[in-house]
């Protein structure tokens, strides 16, 4: 550990760790315990972590164990008993970048096949259970998976035609992940950052919100919220400008 913490090892040489017969007996997640806590201990989680990275090893630590016992209830379990909470962590985050990463490859594949929304729902709501995703993390990702879908006029008197188009055809997909307040405005601070890193857009800001309040995805709290105090900075003044009429009228049909 303290060999590999100065540099004077490769993290590479944790390979010899993944032979069949030391990983059966107990041998590599004992001796890993050892190793780790000496790394850990002279560098910090993050170097290690750096470390792992450069041989592609981030990934591979599950396989410190058997096949039956490959889990990140068993691994967490195993080393925060061992005193290593960080090491835990570090894998449980790990664990859930490559979940998120993996939902959206396939949701983008589901949407470019045209499979049936109830098949996309049902998939995603396993996914999130499976893999402990919040909504609001599902709800970015679809917005994201469902913008990178289409190829985008780039004038912007027609970009806004073809958005509200697209996302019409979309709404039941997101309103089925905006359930909660918190998920509804993850949502309006995605289409706020994408109007405005996506310059064509700017104008368009307004009427997707719109639709989407028409369509049930967004409901009248979460879009008064964002307008009063809960906007990012990017853009707040076109956007806090394209939203006061339709924020006053919010207001009058709520009184």
């Amino acid at each position: 550990g303290i060999l590999l913490a100065n540099g004077t090892l490769n993290a590479s040489i944790l390979n010899s760790l993944y032979n069949e017969n030391l990983v059966k007996e107990g041998v590599s997640a004992a001796f890993a315990v050892k190793l780790f806590k000496s790394w850990i201990n002279e560098k910090d989680i993050n170097a290690v972590a750096v470390s792992l990275r450069k041989v592609n090893m981030d990934n591979r630590l599950m396989e410190l164990f058997p096949a039956n016992k490959q889990s990140v209830e068993h691994f967490s379990k195993y080393f925060t008993e061992a005193g290593l909470k960080e090491l835990s962590e570090y894998v449980r985050n790990q664990q859930s970048i490559g979940a998120r990463k993996e939902l959206q490859k396939e949701l983008q594949e589901q949407m470019s096949r045209g499979d049936p929304f109830k098949d996309i729902i049902l998939y995603v709501k396993e996914e999130m259970k499976k893999n402990n995703i919040s909504e609001q993390t599902v709800v970015a990702i679809i917005w994201s998976s469902v913008m990178s879908t289409v190829e985008w006029n780039k004038k912007e008197e027609l970009v806004a035609e073809q958005a509200i188009k697209h996302l019409k055809q979309y709404s039941p997909l997101l309103a089925a992940f905006t359930t909660q307040g918190q998920s509804e405005l993850t949502l309006l601070l995605k289409i706020q950052e994408y109007c405005y890193d996506n310059i064509h857009f700017m104008k368009a800001f307004q009427k997707i919100v719109v639709l989407f309040y028409k369509a049930e995805v967004l409901s009248e709290e979460p879009i008064l919220k964002w307008y009063k105090d809960a906007h990012l900075a990017k853009g707040k003044s076109v956007f806090l400008e394209q939203m006061k009429k339709f924020v006053e009228w919010l207001k009058n049909a709520e009184e």
